[in-house]
């Protein structure tokens, strides 16, 4: 059995994945780029880091669908369960959306309680206008992805993400070329067209797959809402509480050393070891869908993680630590020369957040695929509060200045979460390796 999946296969299965994450990935780099060679590029830049980080909260509980419906979708009525679920979540959280960007409530949250500067909350709130599309949109594309996915069109995911690139790339060039309006709207509007135009592409490549769906067999045990429900709230939460984590983290950074300066570089950093953090996300569901039934291909999937979590570190690491650095944040990202020097001891914190990130993939993988999903709730809860008690300590009582207490505590939380997971995948491996003997 274990001569079916190699590393050559692994590698093949992935590349089309990793592929869609990296370019997935340049996003950021790119559109902070355009946004830092506009009109008060410091204002736009910390507003764009704040709105995207609303964004990903709201969006939040739709995010881990992909990992759903990889897993769940086998048949035509597995299929239009799921699909009515993605729906309701979709419709639940652009209503969401809808009532944060009301003005008096989104200036309680960005004024009152984050302290975000007057100038910055509005370019904030523009932003977040904008990307109302936002949410529904990836829960729309991440569900059929999945489905590409779990039917070996992995290649197609890719080819939808080119798609993607190439509209926001579009879009923001004409933006930069032909309009005055803010860097921050620039960016949004791009990131909307993109992920619309995606989820459009996504629908039309499945469409075979989803017609040539079998019906139930006989022995088939229907699947229902509350085992849906119970399935994925563990994923949601987990979601919630990992992507939750970042309006707090510019709460405490709005309250630091340098607060400004911190707001405008975070989104640029982020958005390098994004770059490297993609490769590990995007092996997360090559390991649910290629680990097998009763774990038979644990081991071979496991030294591919490895694998790949020394390479990311490593080239990184290599940037992070030579004029590459200075060669990235000048040239490429377009920053001040006063916020260049700033950025780097931050980013030279984060080089191990890419390797961390291809472990946590790998461990929320078994999870799934063993259906015990509640440790990666507790595992995430642990990483946030790791990352908010290290920013709280760094931030009110050391007086650090705050990207460096965000990088810090964003490696501290993770690694929480990485020791949190080893003992229940390892009462993980040992139900598979018991069911691959029976």
């Amino acid at each position: 059995m274990s001569s079916l999946v190699t590393k050559r296969k692994i590698s093949i299965f992935w590349l089309p994945l990793a592929a869609t994450w990296l370019m997935m990935a340049f996003e950021g780099p790119f559109l902070a780029a355009i946004i830092a060679r506009l009109a008060e590029p410091k204002f736009n830049l910390a507003a764009w880091g704040v709105a995207f980080s609303f964004a990903l909260i709201i969006e939040a509980p739709i995010i881990m669908i992909m990992s759903a419906s990889t897993a769940l979708v086998e048949n035509r009525h597995s299929f239009v369960k799921l699909r009515n679920f993605t729906y309701f979540i979709n419709g639940a959280i652009t209503l969401i959306m809808l009532v944060f960007i009301i003005p008096t409530i989104f200036d309680f949250i960005s004024i009152q309680l984050i302290g975000l500067p007057e100038p910055v909350a509005r370019l904030t709130h523009l932003a977040t206008i904008i990307l109302l599309p936002w949410p529904g949109a990836i829960g729309y594309r991440r569900f059929y992805q999945g489905i590409l996915i779990r039917n070996n069109l992995t290649r197609r995911v890719a080819y939808g993400t080119v798609i993607r690139l190439s509209s926001i790339t579009a879009s923001a060039l004409l933006l930069y070329i032909y309009s005055d309006i803010p860097g921050v709207a620039v960016g949004a509007i791009a990131l909307s067209v993109g992920v619309s135009v995606e989820a459009v592409a996504s629908r039309i490549m499945v469409y075979k797959t989803v017609h040539s769906f079998p019906d139930a067999s006989d022995n088939y045990k229907p699947l229902t809402y509350h085992q849906i429900y119970t399935f994925y709230f563990p994923l949601a939460l987990t979601s919630i509480l990992a992507l939750g984590v970042h309006p707090l983290v510019t709460f405490f950074v709005g309250h630091s050393l340098m607060a400004l300066e911190s707001l405008a570089v975070l989104p640029v950093i982020n958005s390098l070891v994004f770059i490297f953090r993609a490769i590990g996300l995007s092996y997360q569901e090559v390991c649910i869908a290629l680990i097998g039934q009763k774990g038979e291909f644990y081991s071979v999937v496991k030294e591919f993680a490895v694998i790949l979590g020394i390479a990311v570190v490593a080239i990184l690491g290599i940037i992070a630590f030579t004029p590459l650095a200075t060669f990235w944040f000048e040239t490429v990202s377009g920053l001040p020369s006063d916020l260049v020097e700033f950025s780097i001891f931050p980013l030279q914190i984060m080089v191990l957040m890419p390797g961390l990130s291809v472990m946590l993939s790998f461990q929320r993988a078994i999870q799934v695929a063993s259906r015990k999903t509640g440790p990666l709730t507790r595992a995430t809860f642990l990483e946030v509060t790791g990352i908010i008690a290290v920013l709280f300590l760094m931030t009110f009582f050391l007086n650090t200045v705050g990207a460096i207490a965000a990088s810090a505590a964003f490696i501290i939380g993770r690694l929480a979460a990485n020791f949190y997971l080893l003992n229940p995948n390892q009462r993980a491996k040992h139900k598979m390796t018991e069911k691959l003997e029976m």
